[in-house]
């Protein structure tokens, strides 16, 4: 039987069939798991997101799982290592960002506990489910990714903008905007 998925979902693919039918839009409260998401949506920019979940294999191995301690003491050695891998993206800034980020992850769990109590408590802890008849017609940022990425650049957070957060927020489960007739809604 054949279920009804967004628009968007290219069919021909298994990986992003799965990819919709398994995650996007679930809620994820795991830090490793909200860090791998956040550092593959830094990835994308410029980017279509398939590409970039093809990759995803090569980017958990090159960051050892998206260790956030462990990703936060990488070098330029390390930058260098993970460029000549070939497993990834080979953008170097792109790459010294998700060092970066993992750094600042480190302050924000010092200060919040967790990712996932810094995230959740944007959306008061509760999901947010939008109607979406038509993906095309969905928002790609809102007051709230607006205000997330204005905060995490105070911070020093690197490669992100208002739709590459909303993007993460949908990715990670914070919004739920599977269009109205999916079967995932």
């Amino acid at each position: 039987m054949n279920q009804q998925r967004c628009g968007w979902v290219k069919l021909d693919d298994p990986v992003y069939v799965e990819y919709h039918d398994k995650e996007w839009g679930r809620a994820i409260h795991d830090d490793k798991a909200l860090f791998e998401l956040f550092s593959l949506e830094t990835q994308s920019a410029g980017l279509s997101w398939l590409t970039v979940l093809k990759k995803r294999k090569g980017y958990r191995e090159v960051f050892e799982g998206f260790d956030i301690a462990r990703v936060a003491k990488y070098d330029d050695a390390d930058i260098d290592k993970i460029v000549d891998s070939g497993l990834v993206i080979k953008s170097r800034p792109k790459i010294a960002a998700i060092i970066n980020n993992a750094k600042c992850f480190e302050t924000i769990i010092e200060e919040f506990g967790s990712i996932d109590n810094y995230f959740w408590s944007k959306v008061g802890g509760r999901q947010i489910i939008n109607d979406v008849p038509d993906y095309k017609t969905a928002v790609c940022h809102t007051n709230i990714s607006d205000e997330i990425t204005k905060e995490l650049k105070k911070r020093g957070f690197k490669f992100i903008g208002s739709t590459t957060i909303y993007a993460f927020m949908q990715a990670c489960g914070m919004v739920n905007d599977h269009e109205n007739s999916c079967f995932c809604k």
